[in-house]
């Protein structure tokens, strides 16, 4: 299959004060490095914003460690709403945000000594891998995991993000989109049982199927050194019915509102999508601006209505004040770019 997304872009975080949340997952996740800071109208996601123009300020941020980072969005023109009751492990949508860790045994020690968390036991998965959960002061859940591959050597606890933990309704349907239609083909452990490596808060024992997948290093797509490997691990609760964590809500409103994939070839992939049974619901068709980036993006739907956002990148700041950047449309676009014109983007560092 003709490869199509070369790593996770960004996962969006719907919050109520954009400016505590970028200052906040600096200190907990490191992501320091400030792409773009932009305030302006959502006007090409009315479908998911009660058909009305909504004002917002987003925000990405990344980890130079590597890895996909945070895009963290809040409304302006109206109050972001709160989930009425917590999404539990396996409702449908983005359950969890996997970060990865250099040593996770490290990286345990290092968050529990840390205020204003909530952080789980040390324990193994499917794969005999250790990993372990974090909850955020927001109640948003983290899944921190071994990191196989990094950008940068440095002394960072962890890197960025690597995946996410997605509850879905029927496992054939979301295998059916998450591997042939987005291309993450691997499947590491897949099962039903019950669940004992639960967040905490979370209910052990109850009974999912659960399915990893993982996509290797793309090696094509400017960013691809820097973004990493993909893991999405499925959960579909087998003991009980799930609700979607949307539900009644706006895109936007908090939590995790959206996975974002970096795309090499956005016609290739909506053809691709659309004859599978997934027609493109957004098209920003041509070239879109957030701040001084620009690119074209586009949403898609899972099987239960999770959003994916797809950006295929034209152009990126490396520091706006000499008027330096990178111009994708100008270059071969499945060649990666060397180390050191990546590791520009960090002179755009968050104070």
């Amino acid at each position: 299959m003709q490869e199509v997304i070369t790593g996770i872009q960004q996962v969006g975080i719907g919050v109520t004060d954009a400016e505590e949340a970028k200052h906040l997952y600096k200190e907990l996740f490191g992501m320091n490095v400030l792409i773009f800071d932009d305030n302006a109208a959502a006007s090409l996601m009315t479908d998911y914003t009660g058909r009305e123009v909504h004002n917002r300020r987003a925000i990405l941020s990344l980890n130079m460690s590597g890895g996909g980072g945070f895009e963290i969005w809040q409304y302006t023109s109206r109050k972001p709403s709160m989930h009425a009751s917590m999404p539990a492990l396996g409702d449908t949508g983005i359950f969890a945000v996997k970060i990865k860790a250099r040593n996770v045994s490290t990286a345990h020690a290092h968050f529990s000594r840390l205020s204003g968390v909530k952080v789980s036991a040390l324990m193994d998965s499917p794969d005999d891998r250790k990993h372990f959960w974090i909850t955020d002061r927001y109640g948003n859940h983290f899944n921190m995991v071994e990191g196989d591959e990094w950008f940068q050597t440095d002394d960072k606890v962890c890197g960025g993000v690597v995946g996410a933990v997605i509850g879905v309704s029927n496992m054939t349907k979301a295998l059916h989109f998450y591997r042939d239609v987005m291309g993450v083909t691997e499947v590491v452990y897949s099962g039903t049982a019950p669940m004992l490596d639960t967040p905490v808060d979370s209910e052990p024992g109850r009974v999912f199927h659960r399915v990893l997948l993982k996509k290797q290093v793309a090696n094509r797509g400017a960013f691809s050194k820097l973004l990493g490997a993909v893991q999405i691990e499925l959960v579909e609760a087998k003991d009980r019915n799930s609700h979607k964590i949307y539900h009644d809500r706006y895109w936007g409103d908090c939590g995790f509102i959206h996975l974002c994939f970096d795309v090499l070839n956005m016609d290739s992939l909506k053809s691709l999508s659309f004859s599978s049974g997934y027609p493109f619901t957004v098209d920003s068709a041509h070239s879109f601006a957030m701040g001084s980036s620009t690119g074209r993006f586009c949403y898609v739907e899972d099987p239960d209505g999770t959003l994916i956002e797809l950006v295929e990148t034209h152009k990126v700041p490396v520091y706006e004040k000499l008027g330096l950047y990178f111009n994708l449309k100008k270059r071969k676009r499945d060649t990666p770019l060397p180390g050191w014109m990546i590791n520009m983007l960090a002179l755009n560092k968050i104070r």
